[in-house]
């Protein structure tokens, strides 16, 4: 009987030990193939990331899939996966824009576009199978992830789209005026952190010139080489570091 009743209290103070100091929270990063590749000679910064964090006091989950719009990775119920799993304290970074851009309908790239804007404007598409598909605008696929991302206790990162390999009159093209721009609202709106991605990035670019850039895009103009995915996500770093409020700061590698 004594045994039991030390196995009993044993058991207690390992509950309230548990609930006293749960694990190590998580940081999710979601997004396209800009954020997650196939690591050969393209790489997302969501994995060379990692490299950025202390990772004894956080873990660091890269959820991304390439070829994903904000669309599909919801359609596809990828982004169902990534809610079911988030825990109070944990991160989740957004970054999307890049596979947005067809007319949303079934066909092979129509079936990644969205609605331009943050709006609430819908069309209504039938899926070969005949069930309808509601498609809303980028911004409101954005929202749904920043709002079902606090509703867990974790905090949304709404990042912008790194810029292509696209360079005119000697200066980076940038998404200023439609995906960065529409990323930001959103992030203002829903008071959520916003990392200027594009931003970031396109003045290390312009600084940088065609010549040397075009060394981290061995393929395309949007998918970049590990060297570069490097500087992608030292960049995304250097953005959460400028959020001086934001609690993703205290794990990141001194």
């Amino acid at each position: 009987m004594k045994k039991i009743k030390i196995l009993a209290g044993v058991t207690v103070l390992f509950s309230i030990f548990s609930f006293l100091a749960p694990g190590k929270p998580t940081l999710h990063t979601i997004g396209d193939s800009t954020v997650h590749n196939a690591n050969k000679d393209k790489w997302g910064w969501g994995t060379t990331i990692v490299d950025l964090f202390d990772t004894t006091k956080i873990n660091i989950q890269n959820d991304a899939m390439a070829g994903r719009s904000t669309r599909t990775f919801l359609s596809e119920g990828r982004w169902d996966k990534v809610v079911q799993s988030l825990k109070p304290g944990d991160f989740v970074t957004m970054q999307f824009g890049h596979n947005e851009g067809s007319k949303p309908d079934t066909s092979k790239s129509g079936r990644r576009g969205v609605l331009k804007g943050i709006g609430e404007e819908t069309v209504t598409v039938t899926q070969v199978n005949g069930e309808p598909e509601i498609v809303h605008t980028y911004g409101w696929y954005i929202r749904k992830f920043v709002r079902e991302t606090k509703a867990k206790g974790a905090t949304p990162i709404v990042v912008s789209m790194i810029p292509r390999n696209e360079f005119r009159d000697g200066k980076v093209m940038r998404a200023n005026q439609d995906y960065g721009l529409w990323a930001s609202e959103i992030a203002k709106q829903e008071h959520a952190y916003f990392v200027d991605l594009n931003s970031i990035v396109a003045d290390k670019y312009d600084a940088m010139g065609p010549v040397k850039v075009k060394e981290f895009f061995p393929g395309d103009h949007t998918h970049t080489n590990q060297e570069g995915a490097k500087l992608n996500a030292a960049s995304v770093v250097e953005g959460i570091r400028a959020l001086k409020d934001c609690p993703l700061n205290q794990y990141l590698l001194k």
